[in-house]
């Protein structure tokens, strides 16, 4: 498949180009400052978000060529959160355009409490800090008319560690381990991602934590 990555050099992005090439995938590379590529299967482009509209759609619908799906894993700077939901729904409308399924990989903001199903995680102190950028990005994304679009929450701690090649998947609510802990690897949030790219489970949002036990995600 040729899977289009927007966002490719940043933390979760780049691990989502690995794991896609480690796949068999092709992959189109998209970010404002490519890296130079490192496999045959991986094609760098640029995509300023910040450029004028129609550079930056224009930039958007070349990167989506030819792809049979796309990720979408950009992070705001800070003090640049206000930017998200223009810029998704830019990506949006390009997929729109160019009838690309989209996995949007979001934040762990908009997912329910695990102990008040009644509270979100971007309001609970005992979870992830205020990400209302996450909150409003899948906002942007329910209120758009493309429909064919997925979003991935991560747990409330997301970082490099180890690929296990294992997780544990839910859906709206906050997932978390024994001992209170609700974390993940990028390198297994990416595994995740793709396995939903290969084998779409039909969940408008949902998220992962990581297992050391069986694959149920698979």
């Amino acid at each position: 498949m040729n899977i289009t990555v927007f966002g490719a050099t940043g933390m979760v992005g780049s691990w989502l180009v690995t794991e896609a090439v480690s796949r068999g995938h092709r992959v189109t590379a998209a970010s404002r400052h490519p890296h130079a590529a490192r496999s045959a299967a991986v094609i760098p482009v640029t995509v300023d978000a910040g450029a004028p509209a129609d550079r930056r759609d224009a930039a958007l619908d070349e990167a989506l060529g030819t792809a049979g799906a796309a990720l979408l894993a950009i992070r705001p700077a800070p003090g640049q959160e206000d930017s998200i939901a223009p810029l998704t729904s830019a990506v949006l409308d390009a997929a729109g355009r160019a009838g690309v399924r989209l996995l949007v990989v979001g934040g762990a903001g908009p997912l329910r409490s695990p102990r008040d199903p009644g509270l979100l995680v971007i309001d609970d102190p005992d979870h992830v800090p205020a990400a209302e950028a996450s909150s409003t990005q899948l906002r942007t994304c329910h209120e758009h008319g493309y429909g064919d679009w997925t979003y991935l929450s991560p747990p409330a701690l997301l970082e490099p560690g180890a690929r296990t090649g294992t997780y544990r998947r839910g859906t709206t609510t906050l997932l978390t381990e024994d001992d209170g802990t609700s974390r993940i690897s990028a390198e297994d949030l990416a595994v995740a991602a793709l396995d939903e790219i290969e084998r779409p489970r039909g969940e408008r949002h949902f998220t992962v934590v990581r297992s050391s036990g069986e694959r149920p995600g698979r």
